[in-house]
């Protein structure tokens, strides 16, 4: 398995952090609740204005006011703030 890599916002990264990560979800911790997926994912968002859009989507789930029902929905969320994303949801 290939070291996973930190994600800055940088655009060009975007597809290859989802690629990633929505693997190993899947072949690690398909099993862990959603919550759990999306802050293992944030805990890998470091860096520049990323930042700041990571302490927000954390203080909307501590607030309630985010809630996934699934973690590819985290995920559509992430591609559509940093690198233009889908606007449908998708699936496990």
């Amino acid at each position: 398995m290939v070291k996973l890599q930190t994600f800055n916002r940088e655009v060009r990264q975007v597809s290859e952090f989802l690629i990633a990560y929505r693997l190993y979800i899947r072949m690690k911790i398909r099993d862990a609740i959603v919550e759990q997926q999306v802050q293992w994912v944030l805990s890998y968002i470091q860096g520049g204005s990323a930042d700041v859009w990571k302490e927000n989507v954390i203080e909307d789930l501590e607030r309630n006011l985010l809630n996934y029902e699934i973690v590819g929905e985290f995920l559509i969320d992430l591609k559509k703030e940093f690198g233009g994303g889908e606007t449908k949801k998708q699936t496990r």
